[in-house]
């Protein structure tokens, strides 16, 4: 039996992310996919350990893991024309569908019940998912101070979109973070190391 499932997971390397703005830092899908799950641990055991919650970290750290997975056959369209009109997210989304399937039927069978939930996604609504877009959000947040920091204006309007919708979420870790631990991404090297 052959699968083609994990070489096409190493593919999303090949993935470039904001892809309609001037980058100072390139950056893929597999990248992003790493720090959206260092993120989403982050903010699981912040969750956790200082407001005294139940959040299962491993098992929502796994879904970080594939949250972007289908880019690797829909690419990373850009927010501004997914979101350009409800018209054309309901057909990204039924694209995006297609490629999950697409996926899981590269998965072995006997593996399937495993990556079925996070590749298509779970039919009954997960409580947890929300520290995963948490974290892609955190991730996007962090892409663009660490822009501006490089002097790149490009990413100065995106910030300000981006930092709405943290607010909106209402989440304490996610908050939290930025409070506390985003500011060290603006801050070059030399600075870190004092």
């Amino acid at each position: 039996m052959s699968s083609h499932f994990y070489a096409y997971m190493f593919r999303l390397r090949y993935i470039e992310r904001w892809s309609l703005m001037r980058n100072t830092m390139k950056e893929n899908v597999a990248e992003h996919s790493y720090h959206v799950a260092l993120l989403t641990h982050a903010l699981c055991t912040i969750g956790n350990e200082l407001f005294g919650k139940s959040i299962p970290t491993e098992r929502v750290v796994t879904m970080s893991l594939f949250h972007d997975a289908t880019e690797v056959f829909t690419g990373d369209i850009p927010t501004p024309v997914k979101h350009q009109n409800d018209e054309i997210l309901k057909n990204f989304r039924h694209i995006e569908g297609l490629a999950a399937e697409r996926l899981l039927r590269m998965v072995p069978s006997e593996l399937q019940q495993v990556y079925e939930p996070l590749i298509a996604g779970s039919p009954e609504p997960d409580p947890y998912k929300m520290y995963v877009k948490a974290a892609d959000l955190l991730d996007a947040y962090l892409k663009c101070s660490m822009e501006l920091s490089a002097g790149n204006r490009e990413f100065a309007r995106a910030k300000k979109q981006i930092e709405e919708s943290v607010q909106a979420l209402q989440m304490e870790e996610l908050n939290w973070f930025i409070e506390h631990l985003a500011p060290s991404f603006e801050k070059t090297l030399d600075e870190l190391s004092e």
